[in-house]
């Protein structure tokens, strides 16, 4: 799915965020821009100078001399209401979705961890200013009525107030949608800040905090950070302090997968007050391509510990989830606690899925699992659960 592209810009001084229109009447409220694609029969000429365009067409002063991005490749990809990011080189990037419910705000590429299978890999760069100044136009348009959006990085709360800041912004301007923030809660081992945390008041918020092992060495060799496991242990104690909602995630690759059971009984004994429990499958992306030697195992072949510490959990009460899991490498046991959970964008399913009666129910894959994924991958040819209910009539 094509989430950036890049024109030629006219008369941009300065970045603009703005949804995006194909209707005139609207395009003349200042929140819009109108969007022209080279086959609509239009005299740019007589175009009002104060509409801002996005056009595939290549204009010239002589066409049309208001602010605009020209010579666009492509603008389908784009949906009414959609929000935009023009920048001043060109760049065009669709912030906000209106027809996903899968939208992040990439609030830095900075990171105070290094884990070695990141799937966006943090970068020192000083991106946190601009991005923030994006975020606090972006935000009061976002629809009302939107349900959930996501916070994520880098590290979120590397941007100390502005994270504050941006979050009592959105408390204010959508406070009915759930806000999952992805964070790796070390910050928060600082109790002052899981108590400024709470004072923004929004009973929306969960965290999504990582914890890779029940030892602490495991822990900090995936995390690439001293006494990481410390933190983030006291972070999560901290956030619960304060009745802040936490979802412990756990990505299963060849490290992580031996002790799964033993984090389970870790989690349970020792933090049993947690939200949501989500064990994850492995994306074939960033610093996961260079330490692949290292992370790589067959999904099979740690199923047996996955159904023990999912069951474990779920018979405590715990909840439990699988993301980015498909079917047919779960045992069935378990198809339960699987969720659809790979953004809409980055989803794919093999031929071999395309004749799958299981099809709509399963999560696919991530297009980087075209890279490499299970030998096992089949199709169901017939439910194994009505199979299983006829046996046992």
């Amino acid at each position: 799915m094509l989430l950036r592209t890049k024109g030629t810009p006219h008369n941009l001084h300065e970045f603009e965020v703005l949804k995006a229109t194909r209707f005139k009447h609207k395009a003349y409220n200042d929140n819009y821009c109108f969007l022209i694609d080279e086959t609509e029969d239009i005299d740019f000429n007589k175009l009002d100078d104060d509409l801002f365009i996005l056009t595939t067409n290549k204009l010239t002063k002589d066409r049309f001399n208001g602010r605009c991005l020209h010579s666009i490749k492509s603008l389908s990809h784009i949906s009414e209401d959609d929000i935009l990011y023009i920048g001043t080189d060109g760049n065009l990037r669709t912030m906000f979705r209106v027809n996903s419910f899968q939208n992040y705000l990439l609030l830095t590429e900075r990171c105070n961890s290094n884990c070695i299978m990141c799937s966006q890999p943090p970068k020192d760069k000083d991106d946190i200013q601009h991005l923030h100044d994006i975020h606090l136009k972006l935000i009061p348009l976002i629809p009302k009525d939107c349900i959930e959006l996501g916070l994520t990085g880098g590290e979120p709360t590397i941007l100390g107030n502005k994270f504050f800041e941006l979050l009592s912004l959105i408390t204010k301007e959508l406070p009915n949608t759930e806000i999952h923030i992805l964070t790796n809660g070390r910050s928060f081992s600082i109790n002052a800040l899981a108590e400024k945390l709470s004072d923004v008041n929004n009973p929306r918020i969960m965290l999504g905090i990582p914890l890779y092992s029940d030892y602490y060495q495991i822990h900090d060799y995936v995390v690439q950070a001293k006494d990481a496991y410390y933190q983030t242990l006291m972070g999560i104690q901290n956030l619960k302090r304060y009745n802040i909602r936490v979802e412990i995630r756990v990505v299963l690759h060849k490290i992580t997968t031996p002790r799964l059971e033993r984090l389970a009984e870790f989690i349970y004994r020792n933090m049993p007050f947690v939200d949501h429990v989500a064990f994850m499958g492995l994306e074939i992306m960033g610093y996961t391509k260079a330490n692949i030697d290292n992370l790589w195992i067959d999904p099979v072949d740690y199923m047996e510990e996955l159904e023990k510490a999912v069951s474990f959990l779920a018979r405590r009460k715990i909840h439990t989830s699988i993301y980015n899991m498909p079917l047919c490498l779960l045992p069935q046991d378990i198809w339960c606690f699987n969720r659809k959970s790979i953004s809409d964008w980055k989803n794919i399913y093999f031929e071999e899925c395309e004749k799958c009666i299981l099809r709509e129910d399963c999560g696919g894959f991530f297009a980087s699992a075209e890279k490499k994924h299970s030998k096992y991958i089949k199709a169901f040819m017939i439910d194994p659960r009505i199979e299983k209910q006829t046996a046992s009539a």
